[in-house]
């Protein structure tokens, strides 16, 4: 699939890098071409001078000097006849061209390690493409792997990195079983701990087995070029995708195609859902979805988890609440949910009347939970209604009231997540180590490629909707105030951290007359709806996070 740069003013800088390194390397090309013959004569040159040194360091030293009075006498015989300096010179550069031409012998096919390791894996495929009423069977013990292997390719070490072999008619390619355990036999015979592309193409009969490169992990948190209600969750394969985004990665800019969830009341998959083992990187993406989402929009960020992860956006502006305790959770998913029933009724109003929604309906709300299961445990234990009961408004209706919902857990935990969170959250990744099948439960369909048994943090698999199941790879976005963060994250997380919002005065006692023209003041808007469009009140809870009070 081809891949559709961007705008040329959006990457001029990189653009104008890669065409001087492609016009450098094309002269170079053409010189070298133009010059081979200068080229191979001055190493011809090279390599007799080299001889005939070697030649005299060789030679005995009482017979130098009648070697020297020979050559010497041979070099005034050239010079005395007709044309012979020209001839001599001639002579010299025929003789230094054909010393100096490329002897190497070109390969025209595997070496004999490469082709008992393909024979090898066509044995191996014979029990599974061979049947005995086959009269020409093209899998046979003792055939010839030239036969089924279209085309194939090796790496320095010997390993195969490409393989297109064909398999009969008649083989049931429609089966995942029987694909799996094919895949699964292809994955072991060329080498474990590597990821595979498997593609089928059931109408030619053909299966192509691809190696695919790992995916950089050098790119970090930093401001990434997008539209509007875009986000970018990682970076994918340059064949999955049709867009790249300039990056800054290992000190140098360069494209890198991403995996761009789009929100709003456009998008068709409007909430997320990040699953994963433990330390796969699922609070690292919702860190940086929650940097991305504070440029454009308001934040709300309940932690179940109590380690202070977010604890560097507290107090920032954008972001209105971090919650770490169950009752500041309880009370900010309840402002939330109401906020967003106010939203629908105001835009309603807005629409009957013939008038746009008004601004504060239009601004983008993002409500980013992690780890959500360890409050319904705390609240069953007291007593108290769950946290994720309070999502169901957001997560159904929250779409049309520019409100998002991003819900990140552990993969053990997916079943007390409640129907309306997996129900309404189309947008889905996994992220660590984990089976095909497991992969398949939580994005709805198998990988295309074979999941590697040890992946690096942030890495896993995303699916939006009913498209494709994508490789991905999460920014860095560690938590800056964590000591094992190395200072170059540390810098890029800090560097795009909002400002902090002003400190708000006490108020102070006021006369009681004023207090009445106050009051008198305030009745208009004591007739707005319930949760007028600004956060409530907020209030340091006793962990130092930031606890937005009841009402």
């Amino acid at each position: 699939m081809a891949r559709r740069p961007l705008p040329r003013i959006l990457t001029s800088g990189s653009a104008q890098i890669a065409r001087s390194r492609e016009l450098a390397r094309t002269a170079a090309d053409s010189a070298t071409d133009v010059l081979h013959p200068l080229i191979t004569v001055s190493r011809g040159l090279r390599m007799l001078a080299t001889a005939a040194r070697h030649k005299w360091a060789g030679t005995p030293k009482d017979r130098r000097g009648p070697a020297l009075f020979l050559v010497a006498a041979c070099v005034l015989v050239v010079a005395l006849i007709p044309y012979g300096p020209l001839l001599g010179l001639i002579t010299l550069m025929g003789v230094a061209g054909w010393k100096g031409r490329d002897t190497a012998p070109v390969p025209t096919g595997p070496d004999d390690t490469e082709v008992k390791r393909l024979q090898s894996l066509y044995e191996a495929l014979v029990p599974y493409f061979a049947v005995p009423e086959d009269p020409n069977p093209l899998y046979a013990h003792g055939g010839a792997w030239s036969a089924a292997f279209d085309d194939h390719a090796f790496d320095t070490g010997g390993r195969l990195t490409r393989l297109q072999l064909r398999y009969p008619p008649y083989f049931p390619d429609s089966d995942p079983d029987v694909r799996a355990r094919i895949e699964q036999l292809l994955q072991a015979k060329c080498g474990r701990g590597r990821e595979y592309l498997f593609e089928w193409e059931e109408e030619a009969n053909q299966l192509t087995v691809t190696v695919l490169p790992a995916l950089s992990t050098a790119i970090a948190a930093q401001s990434f070029v997008t539209a509007p209600g875009e986000s970018v969750l990682g970076f994918t394969d340059d064949s999955a995708v049709r867009r790249t985004i300039p990056v800054v990665a290992d000190g140098e800019s360069r494209d890198e195609p991403p995996v761009l969830w789009r929100t709003g009341p456009r998008s068709t998959e409007p909430h997320l859902l990040v699953t994963g083992l433990p330390g796969s990187g699922a609070t690292s993406l919702l860190r940086s979805l929650a940097l991305q989402a504070a440029q454009h929009g308001e934040v709300l960020i309940v932690e179940g988890g109590g380690t202070g992860e977010f604890s560097c956006l507290a107090g920032r502006t954008g972001v209105l609440a971090v919650e770490c305790g169950l009752a500041g959770a309880l009370t900010g998913l309840e402002w939330a949910a109401s906020e967003t029933e106010r939203r629908l009724i105001a835009a309603n109003r807005a629409g009957q009347s013939g008038r746009p929604a008004p601004e504060d309906t239009k601004r983008p709300l993002w409500i980013l939970l992690d780890r959500p299961s360890v409050f319904g445990h705390l609240a069953a234990a007291e007593g108290r209604p769950d946290p994720l009961e309070l999502l169901k408004v957001p997560l159904r209706h929250g779409r049309s009231a520019h409100v998002t919902v991003v819900v990140a857990d552990h993969l053990d935990s997916l079943d007390t997540l409640g129907e309306a969170v997996l129900t309404c959250t189309r947008a889905r990744v996994i992220l660590g180590t984990a089976a095909p099948a497991q992969v398949e439960a939580v994005l709805g369909a198998p990988p295309r490629s074979t999941p590697p048994a040890d992946v690096p943090p942030g890495r896993g698999y995303a699916r939006l909707g009913t498209g494709p199941v994508l490789r991905l790879q999460v920014p860095a976005t560690p938590d800056p105030y964590d000591d094992a963060t190395s200072d170059a994250h540390r810098r890029a997380v800090l560097g795009l951290l909002p400002e902090r919002q002003p400190a708000v005065a006490a108020p102070s006692e006021e006369d009681p007359a004023d207090a009445e023209r106050n009051t008198a003041r305030s009745v208009p808007d004591q007739e707005r709806e319930p949760g007028h469009g600004r956060a409530p009140a907020a209030a340091v809870g006793p962990v130092g996070a930031v606890v937005p009070a009841e009402g």
